[in-house]
C-alpha cells in the first residue's frame, strides 16, 4: 500500500485589530497578513515575511465598540466609516490573495495567540464571503506550539518567558501588518527551535 501524499502547508501569519471582544456586535477594523513559510515533507522553510504581505482597513459593521479595545490600535472609527473598505470587498480580496500565494499548498493561518484573531477572521470570512480559504480548522496557535516544544503549561506562556533567541527583532506596534510580519519571524524561530533540551 503506497503512502498517502501529504500536501505542503503554507503558513500565513495574520493579525487583526478590532474594537471589541467578539465579532458581530463589534467590528474588525484592520487585517494584516504575511507569508511566514512553507512546510512540506522536507521540513519548514522560512520566507522573508516582508516580501508577500496583505493589509486592509475595514468599515465598522456596528455602532458599538469598547473604547479600551479601540485605543489599542489607535484607529479612527469615524475615518474608517468613510474610508474603510466594505467587509465583503476586503475579505474577498484577502481570500484571493491567500489562494494566489498558496499555489499548490494548503494555507494555514497562524497567530500569537491565534484564538482572538481567528475568531474575527473566520467569522468575517464566512459571514461576508461564504467560506474560508483555511477551511474551518486551518489554524496554528504559536503559544500552543511553544508550550508543546518547551514542555510547559500553556497558561504559563508569554513572550517574556521565552528564550531571547526566539523573540522577533521587529517591534510589536499594534499595527496589523507590522504585527503579522513580526509574528511570522517568531513562527520561523519556533519552527527551527529544537526545544530546551534535557533538564540538567
Amino acid at each position: 500500500m503506497s503512502a498517502r501524499r501529504v500536501k505542503p502547508s503554507l503558513y500565513i501569519s495574520v493579525d487583526i485589530e478590532a474594537d471589541g471582544p467578539i465579532p458581530g456586535p463589534y467590528s474588525l477594523l484592520s487585517l494584516g497578513a504575511a507569508v511566514a513559510g512553507r512546510h512540506d515533507a522536507g521540513g519548514f522553510t522560512a520566507a522573508d515575511p516582508a516580501r508577500r504581505t496583505f493589509y486592509r482597513e475595514l468599515r465598522p459593521i456596528s455602532d458599538d465598540f469598547v473604547p479600551e479595545a479601540l485605543a489599542v490600535s489607535g484607529l479612527d472609527r469615524e475615518r474608517l466609516a468613510v474610508e474603510g473598505l466594505p467587509p465583503e470587498q476586503a475579505l474577498t480580496q484577502f481570500t484571493r490573495w491567500v489562494r494566489e500565494v498558496s499555489e499548490d499548498a494548503q494555507p494555514v493561518m497562524c497567530g500569537y495567540p491565534a484564538s482572538y484573531d481567528w475568531t474575527f477572521l473566520y467569522w468575517y470570512l464566512v459571514r461576508f464571503t461564504g467560506a474560508s480559504p483555511f477551511g474551518h480548522s486551518g489554524c496554528l496557535d504559536m503559544k500552543t506550539l511553544y508550550a508543546a516544544r518547551a514542555g510547559v503549561p500553556l497558561r504559563s506562556v508569554a513572550k517574556r518567558t521565552m528564550p531571547a533567541r526566539l523573540l522577533p527583532r521587529r517591534p510589536h506596534t499594534h499595527h496589523a501588518l507590522d504585527d503579522a510580519v513580526e509574528q511570522a519571524e517568531l513562527l520561523a524561530n519556533l519552527m527551527a527551535w529544537p526545544g530546551p533540551g534535557p533538564a540538567r
